[in-house]
C-alpha cells in the first residue's frame, strides 16, 4: 500500500472505519454525483426503451424489409407481383433472414348503421408471424389460417372498434371502391391495441385470399413480401444482400422487384427516433459537468481544511505529486459513494417502472401507455466508468492547489 493511499484512507476513515469527511458541502457534492448519475442512467434506459417500443411497433405492422412491385405507387392499392417457390427458397438462404411472409393490401370503407370509417384491409396467409399481434391482442384470438381455408374473420384495432361501436364477434360490411364496387361481410374474431395510433386507425387483418378474389389475382400474386431479420443492427447489410439478389430478376409477369427497409418506408419516424440520441448526449454532458463541478468544490474544501497537514508533509520532504495523489484518492472514495447511491436510485426506479408501470404516458402523443425502460449491463458499466473517468480528469487541475500551499505559512496555524 502506498503512503498516499494510506493517508487518504485515514482522512476518509477513522480507525473504527467511520467516515470523517462529512461537511455539508461534501455531502452536497456526493448528492449531486448520485442524482446526476441516476438521471444519466434513467435517461439512457428510457430513451433506449422508447426507441425499441416505437421501432418494434412499426416493424410489427410492416416487417424489417419489404419487396414489392417497382411500379407500385405510394397508396395501398398496389400492383401485384408474383414470387416463385425457387425465389422464396433463395431469399430464405440469405444470412440474417429469420422469416418471410406474403401480404396484400386493399383500401376499404367500413359501414355500420350510423358511422363509416376508411381502413386498409391487410391480407395475410398461413405463414404470417403473429407474435406482434398476440402481444397486443386485448380481446378474442388471432386468425387461424390454413392453405385451403378462406375465412371472412378479421382482427381490427380497438381504435376502429370504439369509433364504430363494434365488439368482438360482431359483423360488419366492408365496401371496396373499384369497378364495380364490391361489398363483403366480415366477422370480428379479435381486437388488438398497439397504441400506435397512426396504424391502429388504419389496419384490419384478414385472409389474403379475400383480396386475391376482389382483385382477380392468381394464387402466386401478392402486394409483396415481408422479411423479418434476426439482428436489427445488421438490417442494412441484409437489405443490400436481398436487393442484389433481386435487382437483376423479374417475375413471370415481367415486373421488377422493389426492395426497401422499414427505415426507408418510414423515414420521418426513424429520423425522429435518431434525434432522441442527441437529446441523451446533451443530458449526459450536462449531468457529468454538474457532477464534476460539485466534486471540484468538494475537493477544494478538503484541501483547504487540510492545509496544515499539507504544510507538515511538505516540511517532512513529501513532494507535491504524492500529496496531490492523497486528495485524488479521497475524491475517488467520495465519487465511489456517489456512484453507489446513484446506481441504487436509478436501478430502483427502473425496476419499479418496469414491473409496475407506475409512470403513465398519453399513448396518443407518445405511442406508449407507460414510460418504457430498457437497461442493459453494458450501458450501465459504460455510464459509470465514463462518469468516473471524466470527473477524475476534471479534478486533476484543482488538485494543483496543493503546490500553492507554503509550509511556513500553514504549520503555524491549527
Amino acid at each position: 500500500m502506498s503512503c498516499s493511499f494510506f493517508i487518504a484512507q485515514r482522512i476518509y476513515f477513522d480507525k473504527d472505519g467511520e467516515k470523517q469527511v462529512s461537511p455539508p458541502a461534501i455531502r452536497m457534492a456526493i448528492i449531486s454525483m448520485a442524482l446526476g448519475l441516476a438521471v444519466m442512467i434513467l435517461s439512457v434506459a428510457i430513451v433506449v426503451g422508447f426507441k425499441k417500443e416505437v421501432r418494434n411497433k412499426v416493424i410489427g405492422f410492416g416487417s424489417h424489409i419489404q419487396v414489392t412491385n417497382f411500379d407500385s405507387n405510394a397508396s395501398y392499392e398496389t400492383h401485384p407481383v408474383a414470387f416463385s417457390d425457387t425465389l422464396l427458397a433463395q431469399l430464405k438462404e440469405t444470412p440474417n433472414v429469420r422469416h418471410i411472409q406474403s401480404f396484400a393490401t386493399k383500401p376499404a370503407i367500413i359501414k355500420t348503421g350510423n358511422d363509416f370509417q376508411g381502413v386498409i384491409l391487410k391480407g395475410v396467409d398461413e405463414n404470417f408471424d403473429w407474435d406482434f399481434f398476440k402481444e397486443n391482442l386485448v380481446e378474442g384470438d388471432i386468425l387461424h389460417l390454413t392453405p385451403d381455408s378462406s375465412l371472412t374473420d378479421v382482427i381490427l384495432s380497438k381504435n376502429i372498434a370504439d369509433k364504430l361501436n363494434l365488439h368482438l364477434d360482431d359483423s360488419f360490411i366492408c365496401y371496396f371502391i373499384q369497378e364495380p364496387v364490391r361489398a363483403r361481410k366480415y366477422h370480428i374474431s379479435g381486437i388488438y391495441q398497439t397504441n400506435f395510433v397512426d396504424y391502429d386507425k388504419l389496419f384490419i387483418l384478414g385472409d389474403i385470399r379475400q383480396i386475391r378474389r376482389l382483385s382477380d389475382w392468381d394464387e402466386d400474386m401478392v402486394s409483396g413480401l415481408e422479411i423479418l431479420v434476426n439482428d436489427y443492427e445488421k438490417l442494412d447489410q441484409t437489405l443490400d444482400a436481398v436487393y442484389y439478389d433481386l435487382a437483376a430478376q423479374n417475375d413471370r409477369l415481367g415486373n421488377h422487384y422493389y426492395t426497401r427497409s422499414i427505415k426507408q418506408i418510414n423515414p420521418m419516424i426513424f429520423a425522429w427516433l435518431d434525434v432522441l440520441d442527441t437529446n441523451v448526449v446533451v443530458i449526459l454532458l450536462l449531468m457529468v459537468l454538474v457532477a464534476g463541478f460539485s466534486m471540484i468544490s468538494g475537493l477544494l474544501i478538503i484541501i483547504l481544511e487540510r492545509a496544515n497537514m499539507i504544510g507538515i508533509l511538505k516540511a517532512l520532504g513529501e513532494n507535491n505529486t504524492n500529496i496531490r495523489k492523497i486528495f485524488l484518492y479521497v475524491s475517488v472514495f467520495l465519487i465511489g459513494k456517489g456512484l453507489l447511491w446513484g446506481n441504487l436510485i436509478a436501478l430502483a426506479v427502473c425496476f419499479i417502472q418496469k414491473y409496475t408501470g407506475l409512470f403513465k404516458l398519453n399513448p396518443e402523443v407518445y405511442y406508449v401507455s407507460t414510460v418504457p425502460i430498457d437497461l442493459n449491463i453494458l450501458s450501465l458499466i459504460l455510464i459509470n466508468l465514463g462518469t468516473l473517468a471524466v470527473t477524475l480528469v476534471m479534478l486533476i487541475g484543482p488538485s494543483y492547489l496543493v503546490a500553492k500551499i507554503a509550509p511556513a505559512k500553514t504549520i503555524r496555524f491549527e
